[in-house]
């Protein structure tokens, strides 16, 4: 059972959100979190902490998870009551809105948590102690994806997390908006945005991507999906990259964690 308090933990959020704009994150996670849904001999959890004023990603989150496994149910949850009980008339067979916060207030271990645009009002020294707390909710095999997207779902960064802790670090973006690949700095994770200064791995490997698209610049007459694989094929000889053309099609990388973690 989950662990019981008597508040939920964690502060209220702006709440600012707009319909699709975590379509990118969702369709990463359906496209490589699918088979771990499919392959649970129970119907999949899945929770949304932190949706904001409006239930829009909670829904859509439902929707795109169920493109990977049907039987796959969620729950919005959120610190601020009115926007619980906002959420109420959108519940639906597998969708349920429910007031709390990092202690995941639900039955059981749940096979996957997003928690976009969470973190960020908090401090960097704050986000570890988040992650272990949240990663003790996943069942085994679960998934947590944290990170943080602009306004409209143009660029986003996310770190994916299991059981044993962090994994890697997703860069995903609409190519058509991109001027250079460092341009998603401003969107890293609480636990990457402040580390993107000399000495820094992060900051390495944005300016290692901004080197492989400047050399990869012939490509862009055939338009910036093809400027955008070539200059990750690059990237690909100096850093671990875990997908493939793939996901890059998508305006996608993904690079280990370790290979991205803070120093110190």
């Amino acid at each position: 059972m989950a662990p019981r308090t008597t508040r939920p933990v964690g502060t209220p959020t702006r709440g600012t959100t707009n319909p699709n704009r975590l379509r990118r994150m969702d369709r990463w996670i359906a496209a490589v979190h699918g088979a771990a849904l499919r392959g649970s001999p129970e119907p999949p959890l899945a929770v949304d902490l932190g949706y904001g004023a409006a239930p829009w990603t909670a829904v859509e989150l439902l929707a795109r998870l169920r493109t990977a496994d049907p039987r796959t149910r969620l729950y919005g949850i959120e610190i601020e009551p009115a926007r619980v009980e906002a959420a109420r008339p959108y519940e639906h067979e597998g969708l349920s809105f429910l007031h709390g916060g990092f202690e995941v207030p639900v039955p059981g271990r749940v096979a996957l948590i997003r928690a976009a645009n969470v973190l960020r009002q908090y401090d960097e020294e704050q986000v570890a102690a988040v992650w272990e707390r949240l990663c003790g909710r996943l069942a085994p095999g679960g998934l947590l994806v944290e990170g943080t997207c602009d306004e409209i779902g143009r660029r986003h960064v996310w770190v994916a997390l299991g059981p044993e802790g962090p994994r890697t670090v997703t860069f995903a973006t609409r190519l058509g908006s991109l001027d250079r690949p460092s341009d998603l700095a401003e969107r890293l994770p609480k636990a990457l945005i402040h580390r993107n200064v000399p000495g820094e791995p992060v900051h390495a490997f944005l300016r290692d991507f901004d080197r492989a698209w400047a050399a990869a610049a012939p490509y862009a007459s055939l338009g910036a999906r093809q400027r955008w694989i070539r200059s990750v094929r690059d990237l690909a000889a100096d850093w671990p990259l875990t997908d493939g053309p793939r996901r890059w099609r998508q305006g996608e990388v993904t690079v280990r964690w370790g290979a991205l973690a803070p120093r110190g």
